[in-house]
């Protein structure tokens, strides 16, 4: 049987049609079928790849790794180098208030790991979340979606949890002293791309400050420069009480994070002790994957190149078929009306040589939300590829 075949029948599946599309091997900006075709990464993994597929950089921190330690014993008993360097080098680089890191394996469990931390520190039950955010497909996380078509059937998930819309500073009287932490994405990503505006962030922080409720950012898909600052959050002055980080922090390796003060995460490790654990969290590998892309994109002027490289994809993104172009630096939404234009949108530009994808919670605009390292030409190219792709709508 080939590869195809074995994907059919053992790889469980997520979607009745799925894209299929077989990798061989992967470089830079691109990934590459058994055929030696070459498709321009236009999504980055899902905003993974933020330097691309296997920078140099990385691969040799992983390869140096290798060679020392892999597992060793159940996370935070031993005192292991990638992990201490990591989280140095990212408290460095955070508000001071963001000094201690709980490392997991995924975006998921970090906001499981932030949702146990606030119920512990404050001891409240009701956590807050906007409608059409998306923090993860676990039960707890899940918890946190709104609308529910994606859950319902695997409902009764938890209990006391409170939704309201993203950008309605009115809502924000929704949180009282019963809760216990906010939950919300700097940028709302899966809902096509939306901005905080009008203070919307700032107003937020007063309210979890004025009622004593953690204000929780998930920055698992815009953090590591996505949006032009090395963190999200940066541009809307604003600290939150928890961060969440994972995606575009290992390099192309699974790691996410939750951060916090030592006075709030102090609490996971008393009455009771271990209060929460993980096996493969801050694997060492991973670890040195992410250090050294933390590093690579601190030592680069990628991140200072976002917002130039925005802008060159509104310059060209001109058609009479695109409604609206949404972004936060290098994550956009190219707005088309309808889901069967984005898909043949799509399909166009896969059979061209470009990849790209919808949202969990928009599918009428189209993905766009390349590694940082897409080259003006790149932009270009990718460009060319989808307004051709609309003319033939």
């Amino acid at each position: 049987m080939n590869p195809r075949q074995l994907f059919l029948q053992h790889l469980a599946p997520t979607s009745p049609s799925p894209l299929m599309l077989e990798i061989e091997r992967a470089e830079g900006m691109y990934l590459y079928d058994p055929a030696g075709k070459a498709y321009l990464d236009l999504i980055a993994g899902i905003s993974v790849s933020n330097l691309g597929h296997r920078h140099p950089r990385v691969l040799a921190a992983i390869q140096a790794q290798l060679d020392r330690y892999l597992h060793t014993l159940v996370y935070g008993e031993y005192v292991l180098d990638p992990q201490v360097q990591l989280a140095k080098l990212l408290a460095d680089n955070l508000p001071d208030s963001l000094e201690s890191v709980y490392f997991v394996n995924s975006g998921t469990e970090a906001t499981e790991g932030a949702m146990k931390l606030a119920k512990r520190y404050t001891g409240r039950a009701e956590i807050v979340a906007c409608k059409r955010a998306y923090h993860g497909s676990t039960q707890g996380a899940a918890s946190l979606m709104w609308p529910k078509e994606f859950t319902q059937p695997y409902h009764p998930l938890l209990p006391g949890i409170r939704h309201i819309e993203f950008n309605c500073t009115w809502c924000l009287k929704e949180i009282t002293e019963n809760t216990a932490a906010v939950i919300v994405e700097t940028v709302q990503a899966e809902w096509g791309v939306r901005p905080p505006v009008d203070g919307y962030l700032q107003k937020l922080r007063e309210r979890c400050t004025e009622v004593g409720a953690l204000l929780i950012l998930d920055e698992i898909q815009v953090g590591f420069g996505r949006t032009g600052s090395l963190f999200a959050f940066e541009q809307y002055g604003i600290v939150p009480d928890v961060l969440l980080l994972a995606k575009g922090m290992g390099g192309g390796m699974p790691i996410g994070a939750f951060v916090s003060s030592r006075a709030i995460m102090q609490v996971l490790s008393e009455n009771p002790i271990l209060g929460h654990i993980t096996t493969f969290g801050g694997h060492p590998v991973c670890c040195a994957a992410a250090l050294a892309n933390l590093q690579t994109l601190l030592d680069t002027p990628y991140i200072a190149e976002v917002k130039a490289k925005e802008a060159l994809f509104h310059q060209l993104l001109q058609h009479p078929k695109i409604r609206e172009v949404r972004s936060a630096g290098l994550l956009m939404a190219m707005d088309l009306g309808s889901f069967d234009a984005v898909l043949r949108v799509i399909h166009d530009c896969l059979a061209q040589g470009l990849i790209s994808d919808w949202f969990l919670f928009n599918t009428e605009s189209m993905r766009i939300a390349p590694p940082l390292i897409i080259t003006e030409k790149e932009i270009a190219w990718a460009c060319g590829v989808i307004l051709a792709a609309l003319d033939a709508l």
